[in-house]
């Protein structure tokens, strides 16, 4: 029969005005504050994951560009390349090895 009507008390608010009320809304405040605390930090984490995983895309996304780069830059090194490209701007290479020229100090 008391926690009946303990319940009933709670259910219908009189914790709320009774004698010791103030007590009671205190601590209904600090559950408040606690609960919006805990609604931030789980907001700021999640904003955080999410941050996170989108880095995580873009660095993905550089790293197949940088390789991607990385190819045409050896493509154009190569020797056969260069041939094809100084053939258009009417460019040979040289039928005669090149000569060393020796230039003597006079002492």
């Amino acid at each position: 029969m008391m926690v009946k009507k303990g319940i009933l008390d709670v259910l219908k608010g009189r914790f709320l005005i009774s004698g010791d009320a103030p007590k009671n809304w205190l601590f209904i405040l600090f559950a408040s504050f606690l609960a919006a605390v805990m609604i931030a930090s789980s907001h700021s984490a999640d904003r955080k994951v999410h941050k996170v995983a989108a880095m995580n895309e873009e660095v993905k996304e550089l790293r197949s560009q940088f390789v991607d780069v990385r190819y045409d830059l050896q493509q154009l090194k190569l020797e056969s390349t260069i041939l094809k490209t100084v053939a258009e701007k009417g460019l040979e290479p040289s039928e005669t090895p090149p000569k060393k020229i020796r230039v003597k100090t006079q002492q």
